[in-house]
């Protein structure tokens, strides 16, 4: 698919439900005793592979006419032996944190992916969860497929991060769910605090203690009960990010996006385009589901090139390819360090959108923790293509938003893989104006 220079973009939009939440979401409502409503649910692919797999052991999942999807759970404990393997397709987020959620469990389970996923190590997540009891069989460089065999009892752990990842944090205290004692988790950089919201708003015993040097300590009661919940899924900021940078970037625009979360740990992108120039106002600010949400008025703005603190990259991990595309048509330099963990997204994302920008004229230089862009002023970028994607949604979506703002149009190379997480992107761009 050709993304073509847009004239300014206009209107005001929704993007889909935020995808950590929609994951978590399925998961703690298939382990509370009753009936969970969860309305907004993000029904991209990725989700629905999360809803597959907790149909699988047992949770009774349906969704109704009205979108609003009702779940009823099997209780901390009480998940069944899936009869086969589990299809993850290109879900790292729900094959990391079932691996959690199963560890504690008395069951066997295997997880397969498609290609991409297949290539992401897994072995930050089987480490500690070993450490509880659990035990798995991988395919080389720890990947998929995988099968493991949970741990019941498992044994309670003290872990302290050595990687900032909500995944890896997220799994080991979904194992502590169903795990006698207490399991805690020591965080040195947060990251994405959505597990720790919905484990406290489920009924569990879930304590964050922060220290002077901003450290948090996470402690979990195990052997929790959950009640269930009525859950209002907030639009995905990491989806807001691309029509954002994409009003900021396309000369007259001004567009709104509703229903946004604005939750702290995921805020960074919003704060790097303002620190870049750019024009974002936040109106109508509250709290769903305790939550932060509000809408956001973005005005296309001149940009600046940065060099933003390293210690940001947990806030805005999912927004940088994104956030590349603006550096690359603002005014002087930009450089990203502290970036390993694109490395092993999807597709190594330093790589994949450094090849991608110099295929479409833009001066980089890659590091091995991130990436240095030579802005352009403001000026049309050449464009070209296919840019190839890797199969990674967001490279997909942040050349898409590079066409809009190129002389000869941006092709990209496959845009399916955006289904996971954006399935209604390129009907968004064209309702805003944009030629797709």
């Amino acid at each position: 698919m050709t993304f073509a220079a847009a004239p300014a973009l206009s209107g005001s939009v929704t993007v889909p439900g935020d995808k950590s939440i929609s994951h978590r979401s399925l998961m703690l409502s298939a382990l509370a005793v009753g009936e969970s409503r969860v309305e907004g649910l993000l029904e991209g692919e990725d989700v629905l592979a999360t809803a597959a797999a907790m149909r699988a052991m047992g949770a009774d999942i349906e969704r109704d006419a009205d979108g609003i999807w009702h779940i009823h759970g099997v209780g901390v404990g009480g998940l069944l032996q899936p009869e086969q393997a589990l299809e993850m397709g290109n879900s790292g987020t729900s094959t990391r944190l079932l691996m959690g959620l199963l560890a504690s469990h008395d069951l066997t389970a295997t997880f397969i992916g498609d290609a991409s996923l297949s290539k992401r190590p897994m072995a930050r997540v089987t480490e500690p969860l070993a450490r509880m009891g659990a035990s798995f069989t991988t395919s080389p460089g720890d990947r998929l497929p995988l099968t493991m065999r949970g741990a019941c009892p498992a044994v309670p752990l003290d872990y302290r991060l050595p990687v900032a990842s909500a995944q890896v944090k997220s799994a080991i205290l979904l194992a502590g769910l169903n795990t006698p004692g207490i399991t805690r988790v020591v965080e040195p950089i947060p990251t994405r605090d959505h597990s720790e919201r919905m484990l406290r708003g489920f009924g569990a015993e879930l304590n964050v203690e922060v220290e002077a040097d901003g450290t948090r300590i996470i402690t979990l009661v195990g052997e929790a009960e959950l009640k269930p919940q009525q859950i209002v899924v907030p639009g995905d900021p990491s989806s807001a990010a691309f029509p954002m940078v994409a009003a900021l970037l396309v000369p007259g625009s001004q567009v709104t996006i509703a229903n946004v979360g604005l939750n702290a740990t995921r805020a960074g992108l919003i704060d790097l385009l303002r620190e870049m120039g750019g024009s974002i106002e936040v109106i109508n600010p509250r709290e769903v589901g305790g939550e932060p949400v509000g809408d956001l008025v973005v005005t296309a703005s001149a940009l600046n090139g940065v060099e933003p603190d390293p210690a940001r990259a947990p806030s805005m991990i999912d927004e940088y390819p994104v956030a590349f595309i603006a550096a690359a048509l603002a005014q002087g330099r930009s450089v990203f360090r502290g970036l390993e963990e694109l490395r092993v997204k999807e597709s190594d994302r330093i790589a994949t959108m450094a090849a991608g920008l110099r295929a479409i004229g833009v001066t980089v230089e890659e590091l091995e923790d991130g990436i240095i862009i030579e802005g352009n002023g403001g000026a049309l970028l050449a464009g070209g293509g296919p840019i190839a994607t890797k199969l990674d949604h967001r490279i997909a979506m942040s050349f898409a938003v590079a066409g809009l703002v190129s002389r000869d149009g941006v092709t990209i190379d496959d845009m399916a893989p955006v289904a996971t997480s954006f399935p209604t992107f390129v009907p968004l761009l064209r309702t805003l104006g944009a030629v797709a």
